[in-house]
């Protein structure tokens, strides 16, 4: 079995796109490019059953590039381009630098998150096949194909012509180069130091290594958009209606209603467990899981957070950060802002906001109230208009409320403070000092009526 390695060139300052994030780092439907193409490489390698070998050549920005990937890949060779001179100066750099003794490299751009483990796949056991080749460069035909660079066949094999350099009647070959390639490397090795800057870019060009060649094979595919290159934030967009499509096909798939996909918007890296239903307009972002059995209303917008089995997200509802336990109702119009556990069977009604807080079963808080920084307990029943009053224009505090207790409505507690089990606070309380277990709590301003004195504040009718 022949040793394969994978070079990805991450090295351009993708210029075309006109903002600051290194072009790797863009996200696609939640996930980075060269993540997408990365995930790809590491699983060809383990369908294969080969060594994993893949170098990152990196250039601009590459302390950001190479911080991201150190976070979430192990055993990658990082390769540095001093400066961008072109593709062939980025494989320079890699058959000078790299450690990696392999017999051939598959030759990949950072930017194409469309590129699937099959893909190497097939070139791999075309290479098998055709054990002579010095190398395969993929193809495919575009109606129009403006910005790629054009094949040349002929007698001795091919060419491949930037658009910069070709001719009005070259421009007119619709067979282009896909930017993806599986070459030997000692093939590599004697033709990259061959490579000069004779264009119009006065660039290396990679493309330049299989001039007439007749041990190079241009192996075409049918499908264009597999090998899309983010050159531009409208490709980007292409990209992303792309892979939100096969997102959303997998999640149906596998057990997953969507009522209207075509409106459903969910991150590539999200998982959605068999049974749950989303409703149209729903948008779930990140490390989020959504288990078996849930029902996601319209509007609702989800991200970093966890929901359990059976739990019910109604309408407009805001998650971000959150752990939903089984069977659990949300909103409508609720806000779980980080850090917000809400326990099973607990409750949150419309326009109720929690933060960093930790409910357990069974808790009730319906209306129009804001939790932040508290802990309560079990099958505790808070009214409408409820507010812990956690910051004093320093410091946050905690609130403790037991289990089994009875908050009524327009309460408010002054944290740090803490209210006991199977307790009672009586309406319209604002609470300043602990409740013991089973206390009944009032603290309200005693009413005075004066007769006959509202017309002092009452407006005057005219005539």
């Amino acid at each position: 079995m022949k040793s394969i390695g994978i070079v990805v060139l991450a090295a351009g300052k993708g210029t075309r796109l006109k903002i600051s994030t290194p072009k790797p780092l863009l996200k696609c439907l939640g996930k980075s490019l060269i993540n997408y193409v990365l995930d790809e490489a590491q699983l060809f390698y383990e369908m294969q059953k080969l060594e994993p070998k893949i170098s990152i050549i990196t250039g601009h920005e590459k302390e950001l590039v190479t911080e991201h990937l150190k976070k979430n890949y192990s055993l990658l060779e990082y390769l540095w381009q001093k400066e961008q001179r072109g593709t062939g100066d980025a494989l320079k750099t890699y058959i000078e630098e790299t450690s990696h003794q392999c017999e051939f490299t598959f030759i990949v751009c950072a930017d194409t998150p469309l590129i699937t483990h099959e893909i190497y796949e097939r070139i791999y056991q075309h290479l098998k096949m055709n054990p002579d080749l010095d190398g395969i460069a993929v193809t495919f035909d575009l109606k129009d194909p403006t910005g790629y660079g054009r094949i040349i066949h002929n007698e001795n094999g091919f060419i491949i012509k930037e658009e910069k350099d070709a001719s009005t009647l070259e421009k007119k070959i619709i067979e282009v180069n896909a930017g993806f390639y599986l070459v030997r490397n000692s093939y590599l090795m004697n033709q990259v130091p061959k490579l000069n800057t004779l264009n119009n870019s006065k660039e290396f060009y990679l493309t330049d290594i299989f001039k007439d060649n007749k041990k190079i094979t241009a192996m075409k595919f049918e499908d264009s958009q597999t090998f899309l290159g983010i050159n531009s934030l409208d490709q980007l967009a292409d990209a992303s209606h792309l892979l939100k499509i096969k997102k959303n096909t997998q999640l149906m798939k596998s057990g997953v209603t969507l009522l209207d996909s075509h409106s459903t918007y969910v991150d590539w890296d999200v998982v959605v467990d068999p049974g749950t239903t989303l409703f149209p307009y729903t948008t779930i972002l990140g490390k989020t899981h959504i288990h078996q059995n849930v029902l996601i209303e319209s509007g609702v917008f989800i991200k970093d957070s966890e929901i359990f089995s059976e739990a019910q997200i109604l309408a407009s509802s805001h998650l971000e950060g959150a752990m939903v336990r089984t069977g659990a109702h949300i909103g409508p119009f609720a806000r779980l802002r980080p850090l917000s556990d809400i326990g099973a069977k607990s409750k949150i009604g419309n326009f109720v906001e929690i933060k960093k807080s930790t409910l357990s079963s069974g808790v009730k808080i319906s209306h129009l109230s804001y939790v932040g920084d508290a802990t309560i307990g079990e099958e505790t029943n808070i009214g409408c208009g409820f507010i812990t009053c956690n910051y004093d224009g320093m410091k946050k505090h905690q609130t403790q409320i037991g289990k089994k207790t009875f908050i009524g409505s327009d309460c408010h507690v002054i944290a740090p403070i803490s209210i006991g089990d199977e307790s009672f606070v009586a309406a319209g309380s604002t609470i300043t000092k602990d409740v013991p277990n089973g206390a009944f709590a009032i603290a309200r301003i005693p009413q005075t009526n004066k007769e006959n004195f509202a017309v002092k504040f009452l407006p005057k009718k005219t005539t």
